[in-house]
């Protein structure tokens, strides 16, 4: 009676039960805690640069000052600047009633050449003179399309012949611009292997394929570019009429145009990017990472706890001779799985923040950590580690205690 009593005790507490468990042999569960931990991170390391992917591809389209815009149907993303669509068909787009304006995008690339190696090109390398390239956008600066706020401060900058802004996050290869304009107050270089001043700077970042960002005006597009080039346009930004339906006006667009064109909200357009980016190698291949640290994690806790229950069979036994339930049982592992998925999640969540700190700090591309991804895992782990608790039980539920004993 004394024996049922105790474990009828434990039994009605299952926490302390499925603690005692756990920490009765501390080195196994230091190695449950390592091995969670070390599938946490994996995880959120693939997660965390997935998420950077996305972020870094919609950059542009989130900082579109718009409420729809036009782009290509043959453009699958922004990020292949091969397709481009008639200005024409923006003097259409303008003509609708609720349409306020409607204002070109162009976006290009170019070589780049960082002004230290410019100033000192006859003793360095041609590889160190040439192989950068910058993302340019332009547009009219009378009519900006960026939600930038640096940008649209310095508007005016832009009107000089062959001046443009540069990124302040753009990779260090392009060069110190931000010491170099505060010593000199405007820096020359090469684009392009034409002379352009850079006169100011913003804020945009570099992403996993664009080292940087440089911001001109259209009238220096076309002159470096020529003046056809501004017939065909990467993006067109449509701006309504306060107050107008904009569904309705995105029908009205849509049946007016040709087909060639698309006319989407910028939420439509992000969307349109990441569905491309996920599908592209980056992003299978990071999704992949995500699965192989989910498996990495579910072996290790299955043998962690299929180890404790082989060790405990006897008293797992004595408890089923006594009438408790394979149910009963169960609860308590998947419990143990709980505590370790919290246990391993903890110090895996802290180690990614820091590995994030060193992979931006080494590539200049922010990754933070991000409240979606830090649920994603937690529930991925909770999974992870139930999944185990519910296959190492097995050996339990068909374990007789007439053979045990």
């Amino acid at each position: 009676m004394k024996l049922k009593s105790v474990f009828k005790r434990v039994h009605t507490n299952p926490p302390p039960l499925a603690w005692a468990q756990l920490s009765h042999q501390k080195m196994r569960l230091l190695v449950a805690i390592i091995g969670v931990c070390f599938a946490n991170v994996l995880m959120f390391t693939q997660l965390g640069l997935l998420a950077m992917l996305f972020d870094g591809t919609t950059i542009i389209h989130s900082s579109i000052a718009g409420d729809l815009v036009l782009i290509s149907s043959y453009s699958r993303s922004l990020q292949f600047l091969r397709a481009s669509f008639p200005r024409a068909y923006l003097y259409q787009a303008a003509a609708i009633e609720g349409v306020k304006t409607a204002a070109p995008l162009y976006l290009g690339r170019a070589d780049w050449v960082d002004p230290k190696a410019l100033a000192t090109s006859d003793s360095t390398p041609q590889s160190d003179l040439f192989g950068n390239e910058v993302r340019i956008l332009a547009f009219n600066p009378i009519q900006s399309v960026l939600n930038l706020g640096e940008v649209n401060q310095q508007l005016e900058k832009l009107t000089a012949p062959d001046t443009i802004l540069f990124d302040r996050l753009s990779q260090s290869s392009l060069g110190n611009i931000p010491e170099l304009l505060k010593q000199q107050g405007e820096v020359m270089t090469l684009m392009d292997n034409q002379r352009i001043y850079i006169v100011g700077l913003f804020e945009l970042g570099s992403t996993l394929r664009d080292k940087g960002n440089v911001v001109m005006s259209d009238w220096t597009y076309a002159k470096r570019y020529g003046a056809n080039s501004l017939d065909r346009v990467s993006l067109g930004v449509l701006t309504l009429e306060p107050g107008s339906d904009r569904a309705a006006i995105q029908a009205k667009l849509r049946s007016s145009l040709p087909p060639e064109v698309s006319i989407l909200t910028l939420k439509e357009l992000v969307q349109k990017e990441e569905q491309f980016q996920a599908s592209e190698p980056n992003g299978v291949v990071l999704r992949f990472g995500t699965i192989v640290g989910f498996v990495v994690g579910l072996i290790i806790i299955y043998q962690v706890l299929y180890s404790d229950i082989n060790d405990h069979l006897s008293e797992y036994a004595t408890l089923k001779a006594m009438g408790y339930s394979d149910l009963s049982l169960l609860s308590v592992v998947i419990q143990e799985s709980i505590v370790l998925a919290i246990l391993g999640f903890i110090p895996g969540f802290f180690g990614s923040i820091g590995i994030y700190h060193l992979l931006s700090s080494l590539t200049r591309i922010p990754l933070t950590m991000r409240f979606p991804v830090a649920i994603q895992v937690f529930a991925l782990t909770l999974i992870m580690c139930g999944i185990s608790g519910v296959l190492a039980s097995s050996k339990l539920r068909s374990a007789d205690p007439v053979d045990v004993f």
